[in-house]
């Protein structure tokens, strides 16, 4: 019970963050992850006019997150999120009028909700205290690649689609899923790395 959603230090949260014992480092955590999910909510129902077409704030939402909190609690923040979704609130981006609830992760979109999971924690590893420039780059791009291809694949292979079809095709997943969306991911990566080592630096400074 001391540590319900652990953090693994030292990230950006923890430090700026500081708690005293166990119990205020949970609550802390809970804190975090509640804040981090609803964020999340919020960064679906953004949509940016982008080219070659519009985008969502969530993938710079789940890096963003995952840097600042860590590899653990940045996971669980992002199962939180889905758990909301999961539980039928409209929290993901094509809810309403798409509805929620367990049966949206088979859908088109559900590999790319599981593949927040696992890019949130890669991220949290890049953006570990101490970590080298080509670390935390390296892991960042390797985190948004991540999740691109595992909901590549599923909307590829797995995907329960219109007239009870399994997936497109990895040549449409892929035309359709990621390409268009390649310039975008490259700008969030950027704008994460230099907000992580930008948070850093600022700590060291401060000392």
């Amino acid at each position: 019970m001391a540590d319900m959603i652990p953090m693994q230090a030292p990230t950006l949260a923890s430090t700026l963050l500081p708690a005293s014992g166990s119990r205020s480092a949970t609550l802390r955590n809970v804190a975090l992850a509640v804040a981090g999910s609803l964020l999340m909510v919020l960064a679906a129902k953004i949509k940016v006019p982008f080219w070659p077409v519009p985008m969502t704030l969530q993938t710079l939402a789940v890096l963003g997150i995952g840097a600042a909190y860590g590899p653990r609690l940045g996971a669980a923040t992002m199962a939180l999120y889905i758990a909301y979704g999961l539980a039928g609130l409209p929290v993901f981006t094509n809810t309403p009028p798409v509805a929620a609830g367990p049966l949206y992760l088979v859908g088109p979109t559900g590999g790319f909700l599981v593949g927040f999971v696992l890019a949130a924690a890669i991220a949290g590893w890049a953006a570990e205290r101490g970590a080298s420039l080509v670390r935390l780059v390296g892991g960042l791009v390797l985190a948004d690649l991540v999740l691109l291809a595992i909901g590549c694949l599923w909307l590829a292979f797995g995907a329960q689609m219109a007239g009870g079809v399994s997936g497109v095709g990895l040549g449409k997943a892929f035309a359709f899923g990621v390409q268009p969306f390649l310039l975008g991911e490259a700008l969030k990566v950027a704008l994460v790395a230099c907000f992580a080592g930008a948070g850093w630096s600022l700590i060291r400074r401060r000392g």
